[in-house]
């Protein structure tokens, strides 16, 4: 957890140092929101600066991070991590199908949330696009007083979780290391307000009264009436405004395994009503979800686990890289995706096959990720818990399809040298999301926004052919084929022709017939059902190269670059979605 450890246990014998260093490092950039200056991170940790450059070169080398001038900067691939944990708690494939059809009949909210510490943590979100609406994201931790879902929890802590709890709250008075809440008032500090759901802040609760806003305060009367009730209520315990109603989910041995949360606003519905309003059909949801968990049909696992990085990569890895790749973090961090769907647990035989490591590395490191809480273990199995999450999940959580894309785009404009860009269709037009221009005296000058008629455009051209062929030909005929320049192509026999030829090429070359002397050449981005979802293509002077030449030169970087765009796409779209703008 992020708040302060009040009685942290000295790590063991065989912990890994550098490992334990090195997340460190990345905690301290996920907490940051997901981009740190270098020098704020050395601050943050008190490491040394040659430290953190190693760790951040060996993050970059995973794919995990990427170093953009003076900042750190967490990338896409970090959330392979959050998704090994997601894909073994076999939550969010198992119950958030039925979690996003009970969002839909109630055209509310709806959160999927487990037991961490003494908070809570989310595994899955089913939201409603409103100018009021949650804005927690997948990996985001709440102090258990401060929801619904803690209350249900709390139920069954023991003495040790009850003084650890009043500790932590001791030692954080305001809530600062939640930082997805906001910060409660220290009534000693002088600091916050209102607008900050300060503790001495006063507001009207569900039933007309009024009562302090440090939600710690009647924590314990809360828990017991959940227990009695089989439900807890948040009524703006998060923030003034926001309400909640929440029901365990139990496994076949009658334990909680997560709690449902319904959401809502009190301009919505007043938090006296949730129950009258919500209750039957998130009980029926709930016994669903239990019916579920209870089916003894084992998940299909997925293809491959994410460990796919062996030893003999990382040989290749510190060879290339020397003293600045940290060998055990690469390790460490390599061993927590060992886990996955069908993978909920396992013993250190199979974590040291799935990765490559030797038997001893492999325990070295899933002792100093069990020390760190990131892992579980009975004594045999290892698990993953929901701490992974920690690592950037929720700071990445809200990537769009052009953010992903961006710094793949810059790269491809260094090696070609000319302007590059992604669009996706909007109506019978491509609207461009990204874009990287190259600097040249004569240049094409399009900016993110800009639309063009799909038709005679290579990026149009490459997604009119990824749609399916009913939906491509009532696409087609409600575009008029317009001739823009004496290349046009407005045949629609030829276009069609041409949309299967690209299908089959799997790129589109349009020479001058948007423009005059305007030739670009684009390729598909596809989502992980193989679904087109955008295009990326390189625009260039048609004068300076023929058709054939553009094609040869551009081919490749082009197809390498979407290459790398679907690989981010596929690990981040796991369990999270990706808007394409």
């Amino acid at each position: 957890m992020t708040h302060p450890a009040t009685d942290a246990p000295p790590p063991p014998q065989e912990a890994v140092g550098p490992l334990m260093r090195s997340l460190s490092v990345l905690r301290a950039l996920s907490t940051g929101g997901g981009r740190q200056a270098v020098g704020d991170l050395v601050r943050a940790t008190g490491l040394a600066r040659s430290t953190v450059d190693r760790v951040l070169s060996t993050l970059a080398r995973l794919g995990y991070v990427r170093v953009e001038g003076r900042d750190a900067v967490l990338a896409p691939g970090l959330l392979e991590l959050g998704n090994a944990y997601l894909a073994a708690s076999e939550l969010p494939d198992r119950l958030g199908p039925a979690a996003e059809r009970l969002a839909d009949a109630l055209d509310e909210s709806v959160s999927l949330a487990v037991p961490d510490g003494d908070g809570v943590r989310f595994v899955h979100q089913a939201t409603r696009r409103r100018a009021m609406s949650l804005a927690f994201r997948i990996g985001d931790l709440l102090p258990a007083e401060r929801g619904a879902p803690g209350a249900l929890f709390a139920a069954d802590w023991d003495e040790d979780a009850w003084r650890r709890w009043r500790e932590r709250r001791a030692a954080d008075p305001t809530d600062a290391g939640f930082p997805a809440v906001p910060p409660r008032r220290d009534g000693n500090s002088g600091t916050g307000g209102p607008e900050n759901f300060g503790a001495d802040f006063a507001y009207r609760d569900g039933n007309g009264g009024t009562r302090s806003a440090d939600p710690g305060e009647d924590f314990a009367s809360r828990v017991e009436a959940a227990r009695t009730a089989g439900w807890s209520l948040d009524d703006q315990l998060i923030e003034p405004g926001l309400v909640a109603i929440a029901v365990p989910v139990r496994d076949p041995h009658d334990r909680p395994v997560c709690a449902v949360s319904v959401v809502s606003h009190t301009s919505r519905l007043a938090a006296a009503d949730l129950p009258t309003a919500v209750l039957p059909r998130l009980r029926e949801t709930v016994a669903e979800m239990e019916r579920t968990l209870a089916d003894p049909a084992p998940p299909r696992p997925d293809s491959e686990p994410y460990a796919t990085r062996h030893a003999s990569w990382m040989r290749a890895s510190k060879q290339e890289l020397g003293p600045e790749f940290v060998e055990s973090l690469a390790r460490g961090l390599l061993t927590l995706t060992a886990f996955g769907t069908g993978r909920a647990a396992l013993p250190l035989t199979a974590v040291a096959e799935a990765t490559g490591l030797a038997r001893a590395t492999a325990r070295r490191a899933l002792i100093t990720l069990e020390h760190l809480g990131y892992l579980a273990s009975d004594g045999h199995l290892f698990r993953p818990t929901p701490k992974v999450l920690d690592l950037g999940f929720a700071a990445l959580s809200g990537l769009t399809l052009p953010e992903i894309a961006q710094p793949h785009l810059a790269t491809l404009v260094e090696q070609v040298h000319d302007s590059a860009s992604m669009a996706v269709l909007s109506g019978t037009d491509i609207q461009y999301v990204a874009r990287v221009p190259t600097v040249r005296i004569m240049s094409v000058n399009i900016t993110v926004g800009t639309r063009f008629p799909a038709y005679p455009t290579s990026m149009g051209r490459v997604l009119l052919a990824g749609l399916p062929p009913a939906e491509r030909t009532a696409h087609l005929s409600r575009t008029t084929l317009t001739p823009l320049t004496q290349h046009t192509v407005t045949s629609p026999e030829r276009l069609t022709a041409l949309l299967e030829q690209v299908g089959e090429d799997g790129y589109a070359l349009v020479d001058e017939e948007l423009e005059e002397g305007l030739r670009s050449i684009a390729v598909p981005v596809r989502d992980r059902d193989a679904r087109v979802v955008a295009a990326v293509n390189i625009s260039t002077h048609a004068g300076r190269r023929s058709p054939t030449e553009d094609r040869n030169a551009f081919l490749p970087p082009l197809r390498a670059a979407a290459a790398r765009i679907e690989a981010d796409l596929r690990t981040a779209g796991r369990f999270l979605r990706v808007p394409p703008a």
